[in-house]
C-alpha cells in the first residue's frame, strides 16, 4: 500500500487539480487546517500582488464524506481567480472571438533559469508559455492542499512536521531591508529554509535499495520544488569536512543519540532523532530588469520576458518544502504500516512499536 499523487493544471489556466490515491479510509480532513496552509503559501515580504487576488481555497470533488476519507481517490481543486483575465490566452480550446485580455500575444523571449528555452526545444512549442506555465511555481499551491492531507495523515502517528526559513539573500535576521533593496533595483533573492519533523520511530525507509532510501526520496521531493538548487540532511556538507570520529551520532544505552548530525537518517532509515532537511533556494528567474536573452522568433539578440513576479518567496518555500516532506513521510508510513481503514494502519503502528520497545510519541 502506497500514496500517489498526481496533479495537473497551469498558472493561469481555469484550475489547479490534484488526485491523491492509497489514502485509508476513516481519516478526518479539516478544511480549515489545508485552507490555513494555503495561505501560508501566499504570505511571505516580497511576494508579488497576484497573491492578494488569489485567496487560494481548497475544494474537494471526491474521495471525501462529512470530512473522513472514504478509502477512494481523493480529488482536490485549487482555484485560479486570475484566469478570468486569461480567458482567451489561456482557453483549453481553441478561442473563439477577438483576442482579449491576457496571454493574447506568443511569447518569444525565454528567461535565463527558467524552464522557457528548455522547454520549448524538448516539447517542439513556438510559444514560451506553453512551457512556462507549467513550470511556474504557482501549481505549488495544490501541492501544498496534498501535503496538508498527507499532514494529517502523519499526526495520526504522533508526527509533526514544520517549515521555517533560515535566512534571505544571505540575511538571517530582518531580512524585509535587503527584499526592499532587491525590489528597489528591480532584482530578486533567493535563501535558504529547514524542516524539521518530530516523532518519527526508527525503520522508515529503507537500505535494500536505492530508490527505497528515505533520505533519497526526501532529497527528490524537496529538489523537485521550483528554484531549489540544493538539499542537505542533518549537517549534510559540513560533515564532509570533519573526520569521522567527529561526524557520527554516539548510541546511549536507551538508542537514543548524543547529537543528531545524521538529520534523523542513516543508511535511508529513520533512527527516532529528528528529521532535519534544509534547502537552499536560488534568486527568481523573472527580473523587472531583465537579463540578457534571445528572440526565438527572429534570432536577435533581445531581453527576457518581463513578467509579474515575486521580489522573494523564500516563506512561500518553507511551506513548500514542509508540504514535500510530509508528502513522503506519509508515502513511508503507509507502505510500513498498510490498512485499508486509519484503525488498521494505527494498530499496526502500535505492534511495531511495542515490536521494537521504542517509547510511544503522547
Amino acid at each position: 500500500m502506497t500514496l500517489a499523487l498526481a496533479t495537473a493544471g497551469e498558472s493561469h489556466g481555469p484550475a489547479l487539480v490534484a488526485i491523491v490515491t492509497g489514502l485509508p479510509a476513516g481519516l478526518t480532513l479539516d478544511r480549515e487546517a489545508i485552507d490555513a496552509d494555503l495561505r501560508r503559501r501566499q504570505q511571505g515580504y516580497g511576494r508579488s500582488p497576484r497573491q492578494q487576488l488569489e485567496q487560494d481555497a481548497v475544494e474537494v470533488l471526491a474521495g471525501l464524506r462529512h470530512g473522513r476519507t472514504l478509502g477512494t481517490p481523493l480529488a482536490l481543486v485549487v482555484r485560479n481567480r486570475d484566469h478570468k483575465n486569461w480567458t482567451w490566452g489561456m482557453s483549453p480550446w481553441p478561442p473563439e472571438g477577438e483576442p482579449s485580455g491576457k496571454g493574447t500575444k506568443p511569447v518569444t523571449l525565454p528567461r535565463p533559469g527558467h524552464a522557457d528555452l528548455a522547454g520549448v526545444l524538448k516539447y517542439g512549442h513556438t510559444d514560451v508559455r506553453d512551457a512556462l506555465e507549467r513550470a511556474s511555481a504557482r501549481h505549488t499551491a495544490v501541492q501544498v492542499a496534498a501535503g496538508a492531507v498527507a499532514k494529517a495523515l502523519v499526526s495520526e502517528l504522533g508526527v509533526s512536521v514544520a517549515g521555517t526559513v533560515l535566512e534571505v539573500g544571505g540575511v538571517v535576521e530582518s531580512w524585509e531591508a535587503a527584499i526592499d533593496a532587491a525590489r528597489g533595483d528591480r532584482d530578486t533573492l533567493g535563501g535558504v529554509v529547514e524542516v524539521r519533523v518530530t516523532g518519527v520511530p526508527p525503520g522508515l525507509g529503507s537500505y535494500a535499495s536505492r530508490d527505497d532510501r528515505l533520505d533519497a526520496r526526501l532529497a527528490a521531493a524537496v529538489m523537485g520544488i521550483q528554484a531549489v538548487k540544493g538539499v542537505e540532511i542533518g549537517d549534510g556538507f559540513a560533515l564532509a569536512r570533519l573526520r569521522g570520529s567527529h561526524a557520527h551520532d554516539e548510541i546511549e544505552t536507551s538508542r537514543r543519540r548524543r547529537s543528531n548530525r545524521a538529520g534523523g537518517i542513516e543508511a535511508g532509515v529513520t533512527n527516532g532523532e529528528e528529521i532535519v532537511v534544509r534547502a537552499a533556494m536560488k534568486p527568481l528567474p523573472t527580473l523587472m530588469r531583465p537579463l540578457d536573452s534571445v528572440d526565438l522568433a527572429t534570432g536577435e539578440a533581445a531581453q527576457a520576458l518581463v513578467e509579474r513576479s515575486d521580489v522573494a518567496a523564500v516563506e512561500a518555500l518553507a511551506v513548500v518544502a514542509e508540504s514535500a516532506v510530509a508528502w513522503e513521510l506519509a508515502r513511508a508510513a503507509r507502505e510500513k504500516f498498510g490498512g485499508d481503514a486509519l484503525e488498521d494502519l494505527l494498530a499496526a503502528h502500535r505492534a511495531y512499536l511495542d515490536r521494537i520497545q521504542w517509547p510511544r510519541t503522547p
